[in-house]
């Protein structure tokens, strides 16, 4: 689909070598639009080759599982290429999702932006 017609589901702004990605959405719930922001987020490792990702959350409420599952994919893909994976400014409520399903334990979360920037 030609992407004038996709609404842009994230933002990237590059502070020295790391992407710094905000969310767009509040929730981010239907598949079509998770789908969406893994390619972007895909396209960002493997056809422009960055190695350092800083996914900020301040702005998203909901995440279904189907996104946490993305996420797990983005880590391993990270892993794969000698990258690193750091997430920041997560809500009380996705925390305590990522911590009962043990997702604390094997992503990067920080406190902030400014935290997260300084852990690479």
């Amino acid at each position: 689909m030609p992407a004038e017609n996709r609404r842009q589901r994230i933002t990237v702004e590059d502070v020295g070598d790391v992407a710094v990605v905000q969310f767009v959405d509040k929730k981010i719930l239907d598949e079509q639009n998770i789908q969406m922001i893994g390619d972007d987020l895909f396209r960002l490792v493997d056809e422009l080759g960055r190695r350092k990702l800083l996914l900020n959350f301040s702005n998203v409420d909901f995440m279904s599982s189907a996104a946490l599952g993305k996420l797990i994919r983005l880590h391993q893909r990270m892993t794969q290429v000698g990258g690193k994976l750091v997430l920041c400014n997560i809500s009380k409520d996705i925390m305590t999702v990522f911590t009962l399903t043990k997702l604390d334990k094997m992503l990067k979360i920080v406190k902030d932006e400014q935290t997260g920037l300084g852990s690479f």
